[in-house]
């Protein structure tokens, strides 16, 4: 199934990550907090402003970011989570960098 977001709305996939604690106890997913990374899918074309004038998205698809907790739609397609976001619910790009500049 393909999916184009509307306007300023981008589908996003989370991206779960294990949790393990210091003595190797794997916490289960009904304790988990919910994710708050997810991997850009789908991004619609971007918002008009009063002139009707086009304003890009600061995301494409690829990306890492982190959303807010509770914003967007959770939707499932062929047996996998997404959630449909506003712009506004992305808080932030998660950028790759090298370990070693990053110490």
């Amino acid at each position: 199934m393909n999916i184009k977001p509307l306007g300023d709305r981008v589908l996003v996939e989370a991206i779960e990550l294990q949790e393990v604690i210091k003595g190797g106890i794997v916490i289960p997913d009904s304790a988990k907090e919910k994710p708050q990374e997810a991997k850009v899918v789908a991004v619609g074309p971007g918002k008009r402003d009063d002139n009707g004038k086009l304003i890009p998205m600061d995301v494409k698809v690829g990306d890492t970011v982190l959303t807010s907790k509770y914003g967007g739609t959770e939707i499932k397609i062929d047996d996998k989570e997404y959630k449909i976001l506003n712009a506004s619910d992305i808080l932030a790009i998660v950028e790759e960098c090298c370990k070693a500049k990053c110490k």
